[in-house]
């Protein structure tokens, strides 16, 4: 096979990515500096080819890097396409191959990043590079960005710059980023690849149930922890009704039609077992969730505390927030104090459209047996940041991979590998998304 430049360029820019240690581990005094060696990387590489940057550095080693390439319609909104360059802490220890080697074996790219998301950076660093040097003007102005912090929540990268370097952004209608693009089995002989267009709010709550401190002697059902308990167990036993959301419903038709299956709300999450991986990740998207995760209480058996406390990590489906809120109030009770730690708002674009249409052509002139699917991520990605600026997000780093590689599996997992042949297409894909979307 011969390659390309655009496919050479991007294994090269994925490994080299990946060969920086921009480990986050959303600690300023541990983080170092790789998260801007990673950016002054690809701000090198993007002003070799003639590309104007602007490198922002809002604390020292948290570096972002943002281009612009003009378009050819000045009425079109501009596209944002968005690759985080930080990468979650590993445990050299349960690895097979050094995390930031980059070694190839067997067709496979490991190290971390390889699919979260260096893959995807390397991509469009080389897709950015390709149309400068062929001289091809895509239709609307595309705005590379190259982000810090995407790990820890975006502070000093999507965030920090919506919030303070707007003007990098003008114009800007629409973004394309992580978490979606791999490519599922639909039915024999055919792929979905998912198209993330929602993405499920973030949040936490602490309970706090209080009482009088005094002897173990001495319990009553009214001390904090039998209240937390109660308000803990009936929380996490609690499930929540599937919500048929535009994106779930898309999805449910489409590959429902496929396989010959009537999806139920009443049997959804068995039904959606009979897909493997993808269909454990749509049925965490079918509804909202509430999962307690921390417990806090005395430190010794023979006092009684006057406090307890819990954490519960929730994801709140588009347009539903509040539901879950109060839901997860009532499930407390009265006796248990809920207090609102942090959120990240919900998000929901389009499911169909001219940018969803253009997806679609891209993929399938390289895959003819291959469909795009709208689903909802159940996380979250600095999509959530860029919708400030009224920024329609969606999810797709088209990669066509063997049936039985779980891409979702590799994210923050040890071997995190993606197949090299995967990111030729990737690369041919992309590029041809971003000429005519």
């Amino acid at each position: 096979m011969t390659l390309s430049q655009l496919e050479q360029e991007t294994l090269d820019f994925v490994r080299d990515l990946i060969r920086i240690d921009s480990v986050n581990t959303g600690d300023l005094a541990t983080i170092g500096d790789g998260e801007s060696r990673a950016a002054r990387f690809v701000q090198e590489r993007l002003e070799e080819a003639g590309i104007e940057t602007t490198f922002v550095e809002p604390v020292p080693g948290r570096g972002s890097v943002i281009a612009r390439l003009r378009g050819s319609d000045p009425d079109a909104g501009a596209l944002i396409v968005h690759a985080h360059l930080d990468v979650v802490p590993v445990d050299a220890a349960d690895w097979t191959h050094p995390p930031f080697g980059a070694e190839i074996a067997d067709g496979l790219l490991y190290g971390r990043g390889a699919v979260d998301m260096k893959n995807y950076a390397g991509v469009i660093l080389a897709v950015a590079r390709h149309f400068a040097r062929s001289g091809i003007r895509p239709r609307r102005d595309l705005i590379f960005a190259f982000l810090a912090d995407e790990e820890s929540g975006g502070v000093w990268g999507a965030s920090w710059l919506v919030d303070n370097r707007a003007e990098l952004f003008a114009g800007a209608t629409e973004a394309i980023s992580e978490v979606g693009g791999f490519s599922v089995p639909l039915v024999e002989g055919r792929r979905a690849y998912l198209l993330a267009t929602a993405e499920k709010g973030v949040g936490g709550l602490r309970l706090t149930a209080r009482g009088q401190a005094g002897h173990a002697s001495r319990p009553l059902p009214s001390d904090p922890v039998p209240q937390l308990a109660g308000a803990v167990a009936r929380i996490g036993a609690h499930r929540f009704p599937v919500v048929r959301t535009p994106a779930l419903a898309r999805f449910l038709s489409v590959v429902g039609e496929a396989r010959g299956t009537a999806f139920t709300d009443e049997n959804l999450d068995a039904e959606l077992e009979q897909l493997g991986f993808v269909g454990r990740v749509i049925a965490a998207a079918a509804r909202h969730t509430a999962a307690p995760t921390v417990l806090r209480a005395g430190d010794k058996s023979n006092i009684i505390p006057g406090s307890a406390e819990a954490v519960v990590d929730y994801r709140a489906l588009p347009g539903g927030e509040d539901e879950l809120l109060d839901e997860v109030s009532r499930l407390a009770g009265d006796t248990v104090d809920v207090e609102r730690l942090r959120s990240m708002h919900p998000i929901a674009s389009p499911i169909d459209g001219p940018f969803v249409d253009a997806v679609s052509s891209a993929l399938t002139a390289e895959d003819p047996d291959g469909v795009v699917v709208p689903y909802l991520l159940p996380a979250s990605t600095d999509n959530k940041h860029f919708a400030r600026l009224g920024v329609h997000g969606y999810g797709f780093v088209p990669l066509r991979v063997p049936e039985d590689f779980d891409v979702y599996g590799q994210f923050h997992s040890a071997d995190e590998c993606v197949p090299v042949e995967s990111l030729y297409f990737s690369a041919r894909v992309t590029a041809s998304i971003l000429r005519a979307a």
